[in-house]
Protein backbone atom coordinates (compact mmCIF):
# COMPACT_ATOMS: atom_id res chain seq x y z
CA UNK A 1 0.00 0.00 0.00
CA UNK A 2 1.67 3.41 -0.90
CA UNK A 3 1.87 5.77 2.23
CA UNK A 4 0.07 9.15 1.74
CA UNK A 5 1.61 12.73 1.41
CA UNK A 6 2.96 13.25 5.35
CA UNK A 7 0.55 15.08 7.65
CA UNK A 8 0.67 18.64 7.73
CA UNK A 9 1.27 20.04 11.24
CA UNK A 10 -1.86 22.16 12.61
CA UNK A 11 0.17 25.62 11.58
CA UNK A 12 0.75 24.78 8.07
CA UNK A 13 -2.81 23.40 7.86
CA UNK A 14 -3.96 27.09 9.03
CA UNK A 15 -1.92 28.73 7.30
CA UNK A 16 -3.53 31.25 4.21
CA UNK A 17 -1.93 31.86 1.17
CA UNK A 18 -1.11 35.40 0.27
CA UNK A 19 -3.66 36.89 -1.65
CA UNK A 20 -1.71 39.61 -3.14
CA UNK A 21 0.89 37.06 -4.44
CA UNK A 22 -1.62 35.25 -5.31
CA UNK A 23 -3.65 37.95 -7.71
CA UNK A 24 0.10 38.98 -9.40
CA UNK A 25 0.88 35.47 -10.19
CA UNK A 26 -2.75 35.09 -11.77
CA UNK A 27 -2.07 38.17 -13.62
CA UNK A 28 1.45 37.05 -14.76
CA UNK A 29 0.23 33.63 -15.78
CA UNK A 30 -2.56 35.49 -17.98
CA UNK A 31 -0.08 37.83 -19.76
CA UNK A 32 2.23 34.56 -20.46
CA UNK A 33 -0.92 33.60 -22.40
CA UNK A 34 -0.70 36.43 -24.28
CA UNK A 35 -3.50 38.27 -22.32
CA UNK A 36 -3.69 42.52 -21.96
CA UNK A 37 -3.32 42.71 -18.22
CA UNK A 38 -3.45 45.67 -16.43
CA UNK A 39 -2.09 45.59 -13.08
CA UNK A 40 -3.07 47.77 -10.38
CA UNK A 41 -1.88 44.96 -7.38
CA UNK A 42 1.67 46.02 -6.94
CA UNK A 43 3.24 46.07 -3.17
CA UNK A 44 6.54 47.35 -4.42
CA UNK A 45 7.91 50.76 -5.59
CA UNK A 46 8.50 50.94 -9.61
CA UNK A 47 11.80 52.38 -9.62
CA UNK A 48 15.24 50.62 -9.14
CA UNK A 49 17.11 50.89 -6.67
CA UNK A 50 19.35 54.01 -6.51
CA UNK A 51 22.71 53.42 -8.37
CA UNK A 52 25.26 54.58 -4.87
CA UNK A 53 23.45 51.77 -3.32
CA UNK A 54 24.12 49.13 -5.91
CA UNK A 55 27.32 50.40 -6.00
CA UNK A 56 28.36 49.93 -2.27
CA UNK A 57 27.02 46.40 -1.87
CA UNK A 58 28.82 45.55 -5.41
CA UNK A 59 31.84 46.89 -3.89
CA UNK A 60 30.95 44.92 -0.81
CA UNK A 61 31.06 42.22 -2.42
CA UNK A 62 34.50 42.55 -4.03
CA UNK A 63 35.75 43.80 -0.80
CA UNK A 64 35.54 40.53 0.80
CA UNK A 65 31.48 40.49 2.56
CA UNK A 66 30.68 37.02 1.63
CA UNK A 67 30.74 34.99 5.00
CA UNK A 68 28.50 34.54 7.92
CA UNK A 69 28.59 37.99 9.86
CA UNK A 70 26.62 38.67 13.50
CA UNK A 71 23.09 37.22 13.52
CA UNK A 72 21.96 40.37 14.70
CA UNK A 73 23.40 42.39 11.91
CA UNK A 74 26.33 44.29 10.83
CA UNK A 75 27.67 46.48 14.11
CA UNK A 76 27.81 49.83 11.32
CA UNK A 77 23.99 49.07 9.94
CA UNK A 78 22.75 48.65 13.50
CA UNK A 79 24.66 51.58 14.62
CA UNK A 80 23.30 53.85 11.79
CA UNK A 81 19.75 52.81 12.58
CA UNK A 82 19.92 53.64 15.75
CA UNK A 83 21.13 57.29 14.97
CA UNK A 84 18.78 57.64 12.19
CA UNK A 85 15.74 56.49 14.61
CA UNK A 86 17.33 59.21 17.15
CA UNK A 87 17.61 61.91 15.24
CA UNK A 88 14.95 61.42 12.86
CA UNK A 89 11.90 59.49 14.84
CA UNK A 90 12.84 61.20 17.87
CA UNK A 91 13.64 57.66 19.50
CA UNK A 92 16.35 57.74 21.54
CA UNK A 93 17.98 54.20 20.53
CA UNK A 94 21.11 52.37 21.17
CA UNK A 95 22.54 50.11 18.88
CA UNK A 96 21.86 47.20 20.96
CA UNK A 97 18.06 47.94 20.60
CA UNK A 98 18.21 47.32 16.94
CA UNK A 99 17.96 43.87 14.76
CA UNK A 100 18.51 43.61 11.32
CA UNK A 101 15.99 41.51 9.83
CA UNK A 102 15.46 39.77 6.31
CA UNK A 103 12.43 41.77 5.54
CA UNK A 104 9.93 43.53 7.59
CA UNK A 105 8.07 40.67 7.95
CA UNK A 106 10.76 39.03 9.43
CA UNK A 107 11.01 41.97 11.87
CA UNK A 108 6.96 41.22 12.99
CA UNK A 109 7.39 37.26 12.63
CA UNK A 110 10.65 37.37 14.68
CA UNK A 111 9.11 39.91 17.21
CA UNK A 112 5.63 37.62 17.73
CA UNK A 113 7.41 34.52 18.52
CA UNK A 114 9.30 36.10 21.45
CA UNK A 115 6.90 38.41 22.91
CA UNK A 116 3.54 36.03 22.62
CA UNK A 117 2.33 32.47 24.33
CA UNK A 118 -0.72 30.52 23.10
CA UNK A 119 -3.83 32.39 24.16
CA UNK A 120 -2.31 35.65 24.51
CA UNK A 121 -4.31 38.45 22.14
CA UNK A 122 -2.82 39.90 19.70
CA UNK A 123 -4.91 43.70 18.59
CA UNK A 124 -5.20 44.53 15.10
CA UNK A 125 -6.99 47.85 13.67
CA UNK A 126 -9.03 47.08 10.80
CA UNK A 127 -8.02 47.23 7.71
CA UNK A 128 -4.95 45.63 8.24
CA UNK A 129 -1.92 44.05 6.24
CA UNK A 130 -2.93 40.47 5.35
CA UNK A 131 0.07 38.86 7.36
CA UNK A 132 -0.13 40.58 10.49
CA UNK A 133 -3.41 38.06 11.73
CA UNK A 134 -1.10 35.06 9.83
CA UNK A 135 2.05 35.61 11.92
CA UNK A 136 -0.15 36.03 15.09
CA UNK A 137 -1.57 32.86 14.63
CA UNK A 138 1.63 31.21 13.62
CA UNK A 139 2.76 32.69 17.74
CA UNK A 140 -0.17 30.46 18.56
CA UNK A 141 -1.88 34.33 19.73
CA UNK A 142 -6.06 35.27 19.04
CA UNK A 143 -6.59 37.86 16.95
CA UNK A 144 -8.87 40.61 18.05
CA UNK A 145 -9.94 42.82 15.61
CA UNK A 146 -10.58 46.29 15.97
CA UNK A 147 -13.04 46.88 12.87
CA UNK A 148 -13.41 50.70 11.16
CA UNK A 149 -14.96 52.33 7.68
CA UNK A 150 -14.79 54.16 5.21
CA UNK A 151 -17.83 56.05 6.11
CA UNK A 152 -15.37 57.21 9.58
CA UNK A 153 -12.39 57.88 6.98
CA UNK A 154 -10.64 54.50 8.51
CA UNK A 155 -9.72 56.36 12.04
CA UNK A 156 -8.71 54.03 15.02
CA UNK A 157 -12.25 53.91 17.16
CA UNK A 158 -10.37 54.37 20.68
CA UNK A 159 -13.64 53.64 22.69
CA UNK A 160 -13.68 50.14 20.69
CA UNK A 161 -10.35 49.51 21.44
CA UNK A 162 -10.50 50.52 24.83
CA UNK A 163 -13.58 47.76 25.49
CA UNK A 164 -11.42 44.74 23.11
CA UNK A 165 -8.56 45.22 25.90
CA UNK A 166 -8.89 42.09 28.17
CA UNK A 167 -6.40 40.89 31.00
CA UNK A 168 -5.30 38.63 27.94
CA UNK A 169 -4.24 41.34 25.16
CA UNK A 170 -0.80 41.63 25.29
CA UNK A 171 0.34 43.61 21.62
CA UNK A 172 -1.67 46.31 19.55
CA UNK A 173 -0.51 46.59 16.19
CA UNK A 174 -0.09 50.10 14.42
CA UNK A 175 1.10 50.88 11.05
CA UNK A 176 1.22 54.43 9.76
CA UNK A 177 0.83 55.71 6.93
CA UNK A 178 -1.71 52.76 6.58
CA UNK A 179 -1.52 49.46 4.02
CA UNK A 180 -4.16 48.85 2.65
CA UNK A 181 -5.21 52.75 3.50
CA UNK A 182 -2.80 55.14 3.31
CA UNK A 183 -3.98 56.46 6.42
CA UNK A 184 -1.81 58.58 8.54
CA UNK A 185 -1.94 58.93 12.47
CA UNK A 186 -2.11 62.15 13.74
CA UNK A 187 0.15 63.44 16.64
CA UNK A 188 -3.34 64.30 18.38
CA UNK A 189 -4.25 60.55 17.30
CA UNK A 190 -1.03 58.93 18.99
CA UNK A 191 -1.44 61.25 22.18
CA UNK A 192 -4.89 60.57 22.58
CA UNK A 193 -3.99 56.82 22.04
CA UNK A 194 -0.99 57.24 24.68
CA UNK A 195 -3.31 58.17 27.33
CA UNK A 196 -5.39 54.55 26.83
CA UNK A 197 -2.45 53.01 26.84
CA UNK A 198 -1.03 54.23 30.27
CA UNK A 199 -4.27 52.90 31.44
CA UNK A 200 -3.09 49.42 30.25
CA UNK A 201 0.57 48.63 31.49
CA UNK A 202 0.05 45.74 30.46
CA UNK A 203 -0.10 46.40 26.43
CA UNK A 204 2.76 46.19 24.47
CA UNK A 205 2.81 48.17 20.95
CA UNK A 206 4.67 47.35 17.55
CA UNK A 207 4.50 50.14 14.97
CA UNK A 208 4.96 48.84 11.36
CA UNK A 209 6.45 52.51 10.08
CA UNK A 210 7.53 50.90 6.67
CA UNK A 211 5.73 54.26 4.46
CA UNK A 212 7.05 56.83 6.68
CA UNK A 213 8.69 58.59 3.95
CA UNK A 214 5.51 57.53 1.51
CA UNK A 215 3.58 60.89 2.58
CA UNK A 216 1.16 63.00 0.71
CA UNK A 217 1.54 66.85 1.02
CA UNK A 218 0.59 68.58 3.75
CA UNK A 219 0.87 65.13 5.89
CA UNK A 220 3.81 64.08 8.54
CA UNK A 221 4.95 60.92 10.01
CA UNK A 222 4.99 60.84 13.75
CA UNK A 223 6.30 57.66 16.14
CA UNK A 224 4.45 56.61 19.12
CA UNK A 225 7.37 56.34 21.04
CA UNK A 226 8.59 59.65 20.14
CA UNK A 227 5.45 61.36 20.95
CA UNK A 228 5.19 59.24 24.60
CA UNK A 229 8.90 58.59 25.88
CA UNK A 230 7.54 57.10 28.76
CA UNK A 231 5.93 54.38 26.80
CA UNK A 232 9.23 53.53 25.32
CA UNK A 233 9.70 50.01 26.71
CA UNK A 234 6.43 48.83 25.22
CA UNK A 235 6.89 50.27 21.83
CA UNK A 236 8.35 48.33 19.34
CA UNK A 237 9.33 50.16 15.53
CA UNK A 238 9.38 47.77 12.52
CA UNK A 239 10.73 49.42 9.44
CA UNK A 240 13.10 48.86 6.07
CA UNK A 241 14.57 49.66 2.79
CA UNK A 242 11.98 48.12 0.46
CA UNK A 243 9.56 50.98 0.29
CA UNK A 244 11.70 54.07 0.76
CA UNK A 245 14.40 53.50 -1.19
CA UNK A 246 13.15 50.54 -3.57
CA UNK A 247 14.83 47.64 -2.42
CA UNK A 248 11.91 44.93 -1.50
CA UNK A 249 14.38 42.12 -3.22
CA UNK A 250 16.71 43.18 -1.35
CA UNK A 251 14.73 41.77 1.93
CA UNK A 252 16.39 44.22 4.24
CA UNK A 253 14.33 45.46 7.35
CA UNK A 254 14.97 45.75 11.10
CA UNK A 255 13.26 45.67 14.41
CA UNK A 256 13.99 48.39 17.07
CA UNK A 257 12.86 47.96 21.01
CA UNK A 258 13.60 47.06 24.31
CA UNK A 259 17.63 45.18 24.15
CA UNK A 260 16.21 42.47 25.98
CA UNK A 261 13.68 41.66 23.65
CA UNK A 262 16.33 42.32 20.37
CA UNK A 263 18.82 40.16 22.00
CA UNK A 264 15.56 36.95 22.61
CA UNK A 265 14.71 38.14 18.82
CA UNK A 266 18.07 38.00 17.42
CA UNK A 267 18.43 34.41 19.34
CA UNK A 268 15.74 33.42 17.81
CA UNK A 269 16.97 34.46 14.16
CA UNK A 270 20.51 32.98 14.45
CA UNK A 271 18.50 29.43 14.62
CA UNK A 272 16.79 29.91 11.59
CA UNK A 273 17.81 32.35 9.13
CA UNK A 274 21.29 33.36 10.75
CA UNK A 275 22.67 36.85 9.22
CA UNK A 276 21.31 39.05 6.53
CA UNK A 277 22.92 38.54 3.61
CA UNK A 278 26.19 40.84 4.29
CA UNK A 279 27.12 42.98 1.41
CA UNK A 280 23.23 43.58 1.08
CA UNK A 281 23.54 44.94 4.58
CA UNK A 282 26.85 47.66 2.86
CA UNK A 283 24.24 48.88 0.53
CA UNK A 284 21.68 49.50 3.40
CA UNK A 285 24.54 51.09 5.08
CA UNK A 286 24.87 53.34 2.23
CA UNK A 287 21.34 54.11 1.54
CA UNK A 288 21.08 55.43 5.33
CA UNK A 289 23.57 57.21 5.82
CA UNK A 290 23.44 59.01 2.62
CA UNK A 291 21.17 62.10 1.20
CA UNK A 292 17.14 61.39 1.36
CA UNK A 293 17.26 62.99 -1.79
CA UNK A 294 16.76 59.63 -4.00
CA UNK A 295 13.32 58.63 -1.46
CA UNK A 296 11.71 62.13 -1.50
CA UNK A 297 12.29 62.06 -6.01
CA UNK A 298 10.39 58.83 -5.71
CA UNK A 299 8.03 60.48 -2.53
CA UNK A 300 6.99 63.19 -5.29
CA UNK A 301 6.42 60.98 -7.89
CA UNK A 302 4.50 58.71 -6.00
CA UNK A 303 2.14 62.00 -5.08
CA UNK A 304 1.35 62.71 -8.88
CA UNK A 305 0.49 59.69 -9.75
CA UNK A 306 -1.70 59.11 -6.18
CA UNK A 307 -3.14 61.88 -7.11
CA UNK A 308 -4.15 61.14 -10.64
CA UNK A 309 -5.47 57.63 -9.22
CA UNK A 310 -7.64 59.50 -6.60
CA UNK A 311 -9.46 61.67 -8.48
CA UNK A 312 -10.17 59.18 -10.79
CA UNK A 313 -11.76 57.22 -8.42
CA UNK A 314 -14.13 59.91 -6.82
CA UNK A 315 -15.07 60.99 -10.49
CA UNK A 316 -17.00 56.88 -10.67
CA UNK A 317 -20.49 56.53 -9.47
CA UNK A 318 -21.11 54.76 -6.70
CA UNK A 319 -17.71 54.39 -5.77
CA UNK A 320 -16.78 56.00 -1.40
CA UNK A 321 -13.24 56.84 -1.21
CA UNK A 322 -11.11 58.47 1.83
CA UNK A 323 -8.35 60.22 0.36
CA UNK A 324 -5.15 58.43 1.11
CA UNK A 325 -2.19 60.42 3.09
CA UNK A 326 0.47 58.04 2.72
CA UNK A 327 2.30 54.93 1.12
CA UNK A 328 1.10 54.23 -2.74
CA UNK A 329 -2.73 52.51 -2.40
CA UNK A 330 -5.87 53.56 -2.60
CA UNK A 331 -8.91 51.75 -0.85
CA UNK A 332 -11.98 52.60 -2.51
CA UNK A 333 -15.06 51.02 -1.45
CA UNK A 334 -17.34 50.06 -4.41
CA UNK A 335 -21.03 50.44 -4.78
CA UNK A 336 -23.36 49.11 -2.40
CA UNK A 337 -24.91 46.19 -4.57
CA UNK A 338 -20.95 44.33 -4.64
CA UNK A 339 -20.57 42.74 -1.76
CA UNK A 340 -18.27 40.33 -2.89
CA UNK A 341 -14.60 41.82 -2.68
CA UNK A 342 -13.24 38.21 -4.04
CA UNK A 343 -15.55 37.43 -6.93
CA UNK A 344 -15.42 40.75 -8.02
CA UNK A 345 -11.87 40.60 -8.31
CA UNK A 346 -11.73 37.73 -9.91
CA UNK A 347 -13.77 38.54 -12.67
CA UNK A 348 -12.27 42.24 -13.12
CA UNK A 349 -9.15 39.80 -13.73
CA UNK A 350 -11.10 37.20 -15.86
CA UNK A 351 -13.48 39.47 -17.68
CA UNK A 352 -11.21 42.97 -18.06
CA UNK A 353 -8.01 41.66 -17.71
CA UNK A 354 -7.54 44.09 -14.14
CA UNK A 355 -5.49 43.56 -11.58
CA UNK A 356 -6.51 44.42 -7.89
CA UNK A 357 -6.35 43.02 -4.71
CA UNK A 358 -9.52 42.34 -2.64
CA UNK A 359 -10.23 44.16 0.37
CA UNK A 360 -11.47 40.48 1.99
CA UNK A 361 -7.60 40.08 2.20
CA UNK A 362 -7.32 42.89 4.33
CA UNK A 363 -10.27 42.37 6.70
CA UNK A 364 -13.07 44.73 4.53
CA UNK A 365 -15.35 42.50 2.02
CA UNK A 366 -16.72 46.24 0.83
CA UNK A 367 -13.23 47.84 -0.55
CA UNK A 368 -10.47 47.22 -3.53
CA UNK A 369 -7.11 48.19 -2.88
CA UNK A 370 -5.52 49.57 -5.77
CA UNK A 371 -1.77 50.96 -6.48
CA UNK A 372 -0.41 53.70 -8.25
CA UNK A 373 3.25 52.18 -7.84
CA UNK A 374 3.13 52.02 -11.78
CA UNK A 375 3.04 54.41 -14.68
CA UNK A 376 0.43 57.18 -15.06
CA UNK A 377 -0.53 55.12 -18.39
CA UNK A 378 -1.58 52.61 -16.30
CA UNK A 379 -3.54 54.15 -13.67
CA UNK A 380 -5.22 55.67 -16.26
CA UNK A 381 -6.11 52.43 -18.30
CA UNK A 382 -6.38 50.41 -14.81
CA UNK A 383 -9.47 53.44 -14.23
CA UNK A 384 -11.17 52.68 -17.21
CA UNK A 385 -11.24 49.03 -16.83
CA UNK A 386 -12.50 49.20 -13.28
CA UNK A 387 -14.99 51.56 -14.34
CA UNK A 388 -16.43 48.67 -17.13
CA UNK A 389 -15.86 46.34 -14.22
CA UNK A 390 -18.31 47.89 -12.14
CA UNK A 391 -21.27 49.09 -14.69
CA UNK A 392 -21.26 44.93 -16.42
CA UNK A 393 -21.80 43.68 -12.16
Amino acid sequence: MMPGSPALSYRAKALKPSLTLEIAARAKALQSEGRNICSLSAGEPDFGTPDFIVEAARTALHDGYTRYGPAAGDPELRAAIAAKLTSENGIATEPAEVLITNGGKQAIYNLFQVLLNPGDQVLIPAPYWLSYPEIAALAGADVITIPSAASDGFQLDLDRLDAAITSKSRLLVLNTPGNPTGRVMSKDELFALADLLRRHPQLLVMSDEIYEYLLAKGHEHHSLAALAPDLKERCFTVNGFAKGWAMTGWRLGYLAGHADVIRAAAALQSQSTSNVCSFAQRGALAAIQGSRQCVQDMAASYNLRRDLLVSGLQDMDGITLVPPQGAFYAFPQLPDHITDSMEFCRRALDVEGLAVVPGAAFGNERCVRLSCAVSRETISDGLLRLTRAIQNW
